[in-house]
């Protein structure tokens, strides 16, 4: 099924793109936000929703292009759409010189204002653990 493509754009508390580079590119970053754990292992990234040891949900997703300070793009595993993937960049606004986190990824119609929710969450998560 062809999905469709979200783009959001979030404001961050920050003007130092290495602290941000650090959550968006990390397992250990990414695992403050996105999900329960986070483990990166040559270009593949298991996220872990749930405990291990118990009722949990994970999903990989290949590296396909991380460029330092600037942007990571991921592809899942299990992608049937050949065009989606979910990406993150940093951005440097022009008016105010704070950092913005814009987000890249794919759904299915009827799935995007849920997608759109999720993001806010993450977003929120990272917020209250780093302060960006």
């Amino acid at each position: 099924m062809k999905k469709e493509q979200l783009n959001i754009e979030y404001p961050l508390s920050s003007r130092q793109s290495e602290i941000a580079w650090q959550l968006i590119s990390t397992d250990h970053g990414l695992g403050r936000w996105i999900a329960d754990d986070v483990v990166e292992d040559n270009g593949v990234i298991s996220f872990t929703w749930g405990q291990p040891w118990a009722d949990h949900h994970t999903l990989q997703a290949n590296i396909v292009e991380r460029e330092r300070n600037s942007h990571i793009k991921l592809r899942w595993v299990e992608e049937d759409d050949p065009d989606a993937f979910w990406e993150m960049r940093i951005k440097k606004s022009e008016l105010t010189g704070d950092l913005c986190l814009c987000v890249i990824d794919y759904a299915p119609k009827d799935e995007i204002e849920d997608l759109r929710s999720l993001w806010d969450d993450n977003m929120e998560r990272l917020h209250m653990s780093s302060g960006l």
